[in-house]
């Protein structure tokens, strides 16, 4: 009777190893510890080799006539296996997709917008997909809506290029735009809208920002200081009296 599914102690053929008896072969291509070939032996001399070196005999071609195994500590292979993974996981970078919708009708306002949050998307190293729908009777006139995807892609073209011109699919205009080269891309407008916007910090000793604060304005005294001929009393009516 057939299991309709595998054995849980299954392994995928990509991820199986055949080291010392586990390998079919007759004969194999020896690579030696030093990484030298040793030629083709059989298997019989291989594992002999093997065991005088006190390594295993691992299989790292299988798929070669004859396979190709190598004379190898088998833990210390799999460890170096593991390290080139996750170094080739480390240089990958996942690409985002972000989607931008148009309409053959859309406002000046509304399409400046749009491209806009496209200059974003793409300065931040994501492609942008362009989608332009049409609905009923608007399909009788296709030249108005790829006249708004040419002037949009027009206007982000120092920031992204298309991956191929803008096609007709179904009842709408696709395009896939993608991020230049950051040597070759320009900056972002808002960002350095923003920069040129700020105030220059001052710099003090050893260039170090220095908070400059306005001096406060002396104010001028509420009571200014008594005439000492008029006695103190410089307002006062009875100041040229006479007393006799």
């Amino acid at each position: 009777m057939s299991h309709p599914y595998p054995a849980r102690n299954f392994s995928p053929s990509g991820s199986f190893v055949r080291i010392n008896g586990k390998i079919r072969a007759r004969e194999v291509r020896v690579i030696g510890i030093d990484g030298k070939q040793l030629g083709i032996l059989s298997l019989g001399e291989a594992l002999n080799q093997a065991r005088a070196h006190g390594v295993d005999l691992v299989e790292v071609s299988a798929n070669a006539t004859p396979p190709v195994c190598r004379l190898v500590d088998y833990g210390k292979y799999r460890y170096e296996q593991a390290k080139r993974e996750k170094e080739s996981k480390k240089h990958q970078h996942a690409t985002t997709v972000k989607e931008v919708q148009l309409s053959p009708r859309i406002d000046a306002h509304d399409l400046s917008v749009k491209i806009g949050h496209a200059i974003d998307f793409l300065c931040e190293e994501m492609k942008v997909k362009v989608t332009l729908k049409f609905r009923g009777r608007e399909m009788a006139h296709t030249q108005f809506g790829f006249q708004v995807v040419q002037k949009f892609l027009g206007e982000i073209a120092p920031f992204g290029h298309p991956d191929f011109e803008p096609k007709l699919i179904g009842k709408g205009i696709n395009a896939m735009i993608s991020p230049l080269p950051r040597n070759k891309r320009a900056r972002n407008p808002r960002q350095a809208g923003a920069e040129a916007g700020a105030p220059p910090a001052a710099s003090g000793p050893n260039n170090r920002p220095v908070s400059v604060h306005p001096k406060p304005q002396s104010k001028p005294a509420s009571n200014p200081a008594p005439d000492q001929k008029s006695g103190g009393f410089e307002n006062t009516p009875f100041a040229q009296l006479e007393l006799k």
